[in-house]
């Protein structure tokens, strides 16, 4: 039986095996799709007939600039010296070819190759001018640019994907249903392809487009287009260089932070992810906390849907390990609101340790004594089997306790009952054990004072 190929018996050629990916990738959105997706029909007609191309092996009116017919210099890449397909520009204003540059880009460089400047930023902007300057030059000198469908960059994205994301960006401008179908397409390739996500950090204008329909004030969105956009910026915010200019690009924590409140409880569960992912960075902290995060996310840990709970303790921690951020949450309630859950038994290993971290708060120590918290985490010391919870509780009570003289009739009376702190003291990790021996010895002392007195 005859191979498959571009010739019979010959193995296919790099070519030929890229424009058969591509064309899987484009069936696969056509059948994912309820609508009928014009533009990829469009693209699988153009793909299909470049593979016949190449199985009838017909001449290709493609010239490349050889030796004999030389291109201006302004055409030609810095790095590769050949004639650029995708001018870009780098930070420093200089042009190259996009695959070359982010070559280099990815091998850790962070100067300019021509100038040898500190980059600012590595965001690349396309070049327009001088992709037409160089399309015109090669129409008038018999050379047709390859189809961009025949290129692959290094992150496994052809250039048919760009074309693809630039038109569902422009998109989001559109009309409502133009917008539904754009977010929901960005929402599932940003989760599929990590590459995807990368491209946002590509162009300046990338987010802003994104959230566009989100940052019209005066017009009520539809939900799913919310969720679907929200969603979006967490698949974007997972990308560790993306961390930063999402979280910095104006209106985008403004609308995270609206979206704790209002939308689908799917909508609010990755508002909270997303502000989590986004705080990794410590200067991320200060921002969300900043922009009033704390309150909406108390909020939402307070209603309790066990859909959101996971995502909104885990922003919680994120956030109040810098000390501002713990006096917001103090403030917002947070106290009472874990406390609550943790008396419910909801989440008690997760949300014991954001109290542990609030517990250096002074204000947060008096709400915890007056909320009955040394009785509750008493209790969970003796009944917990995680050797980390009974670390947070005891850590808890060390720190009440010291604060608050009133309490310590409640510990006196749980370790002659149960002996739970001289049984963490033996047991416990070695946090634990400190913090235990610690009350132990101030209750020694205590008793010998009476009995002195």
């Amino acid at each position: 039986m005859a191979k498959t190929g571009v010739v019979e018996g010959d193995p296919p050629t790099p070519k030929a095996t890229e424009l058969k990916r591509e064309l899987q990738r484009l069936v696969k959105a056509i059948l994912a799709e309820d609508d009928i997706n014009v533009d990829a029909i469009d693209k699988t007609h153009q793909t299909l007939l470049a593979l016949k191309e190449l199985k009838l092996k017909r001449p290709s009116s493609f010239k490349t600039p050889d030796s004999h017919l030389p291109f201006p210099d302004e055409f030609r890449c810095p790095l590769s010296k050949e004639l650029m397909r995708d001018p870009v520009i780098l930070a420093t204003g200089q042009t190259y070819d996009r695959p070359f540059i982010q070559k280099w880009l990815k091998a850790g460089n962070r100067t300019c190759p021509r100038t040898q400047q500190v980059l600012s930023h590595t965001i690349l902007t396309p070049n327009h001018l001088i992709r037409e300057m160089i399309s015109q030059w090669c129409k008038n000198n018999g050379i047709q640019m390859p189809e961009s469908v025949q290129y692959l960059n290094d992150e496994g994205l052809t250039e048919a994907d760009r074309d693809l994301f630039f038109s569902l960006l422009e998109k989001m401008s559109s009309t409502l249903s133009d917008q539904k179908v754009a977010a929901r397409e960005l929402r599932l390739l940003t989760k599929k392809m990590p590459s995807f996500r990368a491209l946002f950090g590509e162009s300046a204008d990338a987010i802003p487009q994104l959230i566009y329909p989100l940052s019209q004030s005066n017009i009520n969105v539809h939900p799913n287009l919310q969720e679907d956009i929200v969603t979006t910026l967490l698949n974007l915010s997972i990308h560790d260089n993306n961390k930063k200019l999402v979280a910095e690009t104006p209106k985008v924590i403004p609308l995270l932070v609206d979206a704790l409140r209002s939308g689908t409880i799917e909508t609010r569960s990755n508002a909270a992810a997303a502000l989590f992912t986004l705080s990794a960075l410590d200067s991320n902290k200060e921002l969300i906390g900043k922009s009033g995060a704390l309150k909406p996310l108390v909020e939402l840990l307070d209603d309790g849907n066990p859909i959101a709970m996971k995502d909104v303790a885990s922003a919680l921690f994120s956030l109040c390990i810098i000390q501002d951020n713990k006096a917001r949450a103090v403030r917002d309630g947070a106290v009472r609101a874990i406390l609550k859950k943790i008396m419910s038994n909801v989440h008690v290993d997760e949300l014991l340790a954001i109290l542990a971290m609030l517990s250096n708060n002074q204000k947060a120590v008096e709400e915890m004594g007056d909320l009955g918290a040394v009785p509750c985490l008493l209790n969970i010391i003796r009944e917990t089997s995680c050797s980390r919870s009974k670390e947070n509780c005891i850590a808890v009570l060390y720190t009440i306790c010291y604060c608050d003289r009133t309490k310590w009739k409640t510990i006196r009376d749980e370790e002659k009952t149960y002996g739970t702190i001289s049984q963490l003291a033996q047991n416990g990790t070695a946090r634990a054990k400190r913090k235990a021996n610690g009350i132990l010895d101030r209750l020694n002392r205590a008793v010998n004072l009476t009995h002195t007195a």
